[in-house]
């Protein structure tokens, strides 16, 4: 399982034009799921994700996690994070997982952030998503669970 999550003051995801998850303050996560990936590793790459000291206390040093500071999420699956690109020019998806593999885990990461705490919404899975937000900092990190 991969995320990019970034630190937002303001998050939106569009469906067709429809507003479909809206924050202010806390993080846009990007989501991909591998062919192997199971509920386990999404629990512990929430309980990562909830916990990640990367909001700034009084001091302006990054010790405090989106639970600390009042934050929200939005969680977004992104199949695109397993693109192969070793050979020409055309990514290759064969190692993202399949969509029945998929959602259910994409779906349950967000519920395993919502059970520690943390207000989530979620994009649609498998539409055309548009995604606004105004990254803070900027603070992009990536985590990959299990490590590689």
């Amino acid at each position: 399982m991969r995320a990019v999550i970034q630190r937002v003051t303001f998050g939106k995801v569009s469906v067709d034009g429809q507003d479909v998850a809206s924050i202010v303050n806390g993080l846009v996560i990007l989501l991909g799921v591998g062919p192997e990936d199971t509920q386990a590793i999404a629990a512990e790459l929430a309980a990562k994700v909830a916990t990640l000291r990367i909001f700034q206390d009084e001091e302006g040093k990054m010790n405090l996690s989106c639970l600390d500071v009042g934050g929200q999420a939005i969680v977004v699956s992104q199949f695109t994070l397993f693109a192969d690109t070793r050979r020409g020019r055309r990514p290759s998806f064969t190692g993202a997982g399949k969509p029945e593999v998929a959602a259910p885990l994409v779906d349950y990461f967000a519920a395993r952030l919502r059970a520690q705490g943390l207000p989530t919404q979620t994009g649609v899975f498998g539409a055309h998503m548009v995604v606004e937000l105004k990254n803070d900092g900027p603070v992009t990190i990536i985590l990959e669970c299990p490590q590689p």
